[in-house]
């Protein structure tokens, strides 16, 4: 059984824009990130990022999760290590 899901955005039928109000922009950015994770999407782009996009993205990314997810969330949520005590 895959460890990763992608279900948002296979089943959200809501608004897709940014701006509009908290939940809807809560909704976009994961519907966008969802989108962006496909396997093809992402392949595909990351062949075509510079070395600076890369670095900037893996800096943002690691940046956001450090700010908000524990460590026992990180190695829950993020790593799928369920063995984890944290």
């Amino acid at each position: 059984m895959p460890k990763h899901t992608h279900d948002f955005v296979e089943t959200y039928d809501g608004f897709v824009g940014f701006g509009f109000d908290r939940p809807t922009d809560e909704s976009t950015i994961v519907y966008f990130l969802q989108k962006f994770s496909d396997d093809a999407c992402i392949q595909t782009l990351v062949k075509r990022l510079s070395a600076d996009e890369l670095e900037d993205l893996f800096t943002i990314l690691t940046r956001l999760m450090k700010t908000h997810l524990s460590e026992p969330e990180y190695h829950a949520l993020f790593l799928k290590d369920r063995d984890h005590d944290g």
